[in-house]
């Protein structure tokens, strides 16, 4: 799919988003320098974090853009909303087992959201969007979360699982929205996003 002889980076080392973009027919390429720090305070909204990260990624690019580049950048959370007397929580990539292990607990039984903020950028003007999918997960018991932590070690996954993984199979009942976002990136909206540029 030619975008009217535009040159695409994609600012992202995801082997997902990867996948993703190129099931879209795309020619792209992969540049990840950047200088941006992902940090935050804690007075931001969790609705709004994803896309000041997205946003952050893009002008933390390495260098300037060329006359016919678009620079793709992106960041997934997983978002979970306060419920009853549990408070909401953002949930970032485990530190190591046991931080995984707490997350999975956390999400069994419960609704949560997974939210990915897009920024398309070129050297005139840019866009940023996000898309929120809600995902439910069954009440999973202490074995499966030990099985999936071991086995699949999802130490680098923003709330410590994949979808499309063994976790996703045994243990999401319903999803409302995109599930490739679930996966960590909304082709369809970049691509109508990139109609327009």
């Amino acid at each position: 799919m030619d975008f009217q002889g535009k040159h695409i980076i994609l600012g992202s080392n995801s082997p997902r988003r990867k996948e993703l973009l190129k099931g879209l027919d795309i020619d792209f390429e992969v540049d990840t320098g950047n200088n941006f720090e992902e940090n935050f305070g804690p007075n931001v909204p969790y609705g709004q974090v994803p896309r000041l990260m997205s946003v952050g990624k893009s002008h933390g690019f390495h260098r300037p853009l060329a006359e016919n580049e678009i620079l793709i950048t992106a960041d997934t959370m997983v978002i979970l909303p306060p419920e009853g007397d549990l408070p909401g929580e953002i949930l970032g990539k485990p530190r190591d087992r046991e931080d995984a292990m707490r997350m999975l607990r956390d999400l069994s039984g419960r609704e949560h959201h997974v939210t990915t903020a897009v920024t398309l950028r070129d050297c005139r003007h840019e866009e940023s969007f996000d898309v929120t999918t809600k995902v439910w997960f069954k009440p999973l018991t202490e074995k499966e979360i030990t099985y999936y932590v071991d086995t699949y070690k999802p130490f680098d996954k923003a709330g410590a699982y994949a979808i499309q993984e063994w976790i996703g199979h045994i243990g999401i009942t319903r999803i409302e929205g995109s599930y490739f976002n679930v996966v960590g990136f909304p082709v369809q909206r970049v691509y109508e996003a990139l109609l327009t540029f």
